[in-house]
């Protein structure tokens, strides 16, 4: 039997990643039991007080172990503990880099990647969180070799999954891991959970980077975002602010975390995106209006970034497509 701990935190966090994960990991119970079996998991939620309350004192988690005497434990569960609420749980770091140095494995769902990585474990290891974070992550941990678009990361008995309510796939996958293919399923489709998903690529909306101090890479990224539809080449971005080609994709890199070509890149895809899910326009007129001539390196560029081709995103997001299921009435 595995003894799984999933933690209660303080401050602010998504109380349905402790639920979810409490559910899925107690389904897996109940289904072994179902056919006369032991059990494979004793569930712990593990906490730094009697009580967690979120919005107010609207809900209320109450741990069953406080960690001044923790129970034994396999694997620790890190929810989706905001990044602002990382000092508020602070007293959980030595005892995770405790555990995991016995042999335990953690897991850290969504932005619970903060207070993963700020026990060190994850310094020269891959690791994901949810999109949105993904910039000030990478500010904060640079040791840490971020994986923004995957679901799911495995490494050295350390886990992390990407944003929201892509924590029960990582919740299912460790399931498999610890029972076996058969049980995964039977919960992925109890729960109605995709299990196949590998990329939150497709949910990414690239926001761009402007949250630094270099004021002429600042003007550079206005002037990309302004002229989605025209070919503006490097040397000539360079030139306006009067800095070499070399000193400036170095400084657009440190600025951005991206070279100037993939934010070029980033940005004709997310105005693709926009005009897919909302315009009339088909995929080649959508392809010419941010700059694109050749149609290979488009659909080429556009799976990259989205993990999807032009017409697949259409097909999926268009509010057309939406509207044809229809409305539930209640």
């Amino acid at each position: 039997m595995k003894h799984v701990s999933i933690l209660v935190p303080q401050g602010e966090y998504i109380m349905s990643s402790v639920v979810g994960s409490y559910k899925v990991f107690n389904g897996a119970n109940q289904y072994y039991q179902q056919q006369g079996k032991e059990p494979p998991f004793k569930i712990h939620l593990v906490g730094l007080s009697a009580e967690s309350t979120l919005y107010n004192g609207l809900f209320a988690v109450r741990p069953d172990y406080l960690l001044n005497a923790p129970p034994k434990t396999d694997l620790i569960v890190i929810p989706a503990i905001q990044p602002g609420s990382t000092g508020d749980n602070a007293a959980f770091i030595p005892w995770i880099v405790e555990q995991y140095a016995a042999g335990t494995e953690v897991a850290s769902l969504c932005v619970g990647a903060f207070l993963l990585a700020s026990t060190g474990l994850l310094d020269g290891k891959h690791c994901s969180t949810h999109w949105i974070a993904a910039d000030a992550f990478r500010s904060m941990f640079p040791a840490v070799k971020l994986m923004a678009e995957k679901i799911i990361t495995d490494e050295q008995g350390i886990y992390s999954s990407g944003g929201a309510f892509s924590f029960l796939n990582l919740v299912l996958y460790l399931v498999e891991k610890h029972t076996d293919r058969t049980v995964a399923i039977f919960l992925a489709k109890l729960f109605e959970i995709e299990i196949e998903r590998h990329t939150q690529s497709p949910f990414n909306i690239f926001l761009g980077q402007k949250g630094h101090e270099d004021e002429p890479i600042k003007q550079a990224q206005s002037y990309i975002e302004s002229n989605v539809g025209e070919k503006i080449s490097i040397d000539t971005l360079a030139g306006m602010f009067a800095i070499s080609r070399r000193n400036f994709e170095r400084r657009f890199k440190k600025a951005t975390a991206n070279t100037p070509v993939e934010y070029l890149q980033r940005v004709k895809i997310e105005a693709a995106k926009k005009s897919l899910e909302s315009g009339r326009e088909n995929i080649n007129e959508v392809m010419y209006a941010v700059g694109y001539n050749d149609s290979k390196a488009f659909r080429s560029t556009f799976k990259k970034i989205t993990g999807l081709s032009p017409l697949e995103y259409k097909k999926k997001y268009h509010k057309g497509a939406a509207l044809s299921y229809g409305m539930i009435s209640v």
